[in-house]
């Protein structure tokens, strides 16, 4: 069995300790010291709570390492998951929770390109992602409002593969029409041409 390099970072000796001497008899887990951490294929993160340290120590590792980083954490408070997120963290567990086999199984999951989440966190993860989803709508809804059918349905005969003279024939229209209706569509988006048109009301579930 190839044993997994795991860097553990710590709020405090005693932390790192407890966590080190736990994760050593293992065989499916290799402790790293200090001047091996280049090794690492994962970042054990062991804190108390997400403060402005943890933070610091996230970002850093985010910036500095191609590794997956794992969090166990005493408290997790509801302005944390914005954090643990933007910080690329990418499994989460309690420590009240991380006895041996749990945290040799977050690391295994890292390992594998997983995600492991408590169940209320993998809630408040869905509600985070829905109310992003739910802005970015409301951002772009008054914009794409303001495309008319017509228009519409000469994005959608782009997006089909139709050229302007064809369109002209489909919608009998002239080619000059065409055009102008492609060129204020671009226009009013501030979009580059007709392809970035089409991309973006296709990404944004108009046609």
């Amino acid at each position: 069995m190839t044993r997994v390099p795991v860097a553990v970072y710590a709020g405090d000796p005693i932390l790192e300790f407890g966590v080190t001497q736990q994760l050593r008899p293992r065989p499916e887990v290799e402790v790293l010291r200090p001047s091996e951490e280049a090794r690492a294929e994962v970042s054990l993160v062991v804190i108390d709570r997400l403060d402005d340290a943890a933070g610091q120590l996230l970002r850093r590792l985010q910036r500095t390492s191609s590794v997956r980083t794992g969090l166990i954490v005493s408290e997790f408070e509801q302005d944390a998951l914005q954090t643990t997120i933007e910080c690329g963290v990418a499994a989460v567990l309690r420590r009240n929770e991380a006895d041996q086999d749990r945290m040799v199984g977050l690391i295994t999951a890292l390992v594998r390109g997983e995600g492991m989440l408590p169940g209320d966190m993998l809630g408040r993860l869905l509600d985070h992602v829905g109310k992003l989803q739910r802005s970015a709508a409301a951002a772009v809804r008054p914009i794409l409002s303001t495309l008319n059918t017509r228009e519409v349905e000469v994005l959608r005969l782009i997006a089909d593969g139709f050229d302007t003279r064809e369109i002209a024939v489909k919608m009998s229209y002239s080619e000059r029409t065409v055009k102008n209706i492609l060129q204020e569509v671009t226009t009013r988006l501030q979009l580059r041409n007709r392809a970035h048109a089409v991309g973006y009301v296709m990404r944004h579930g108009l046609i």
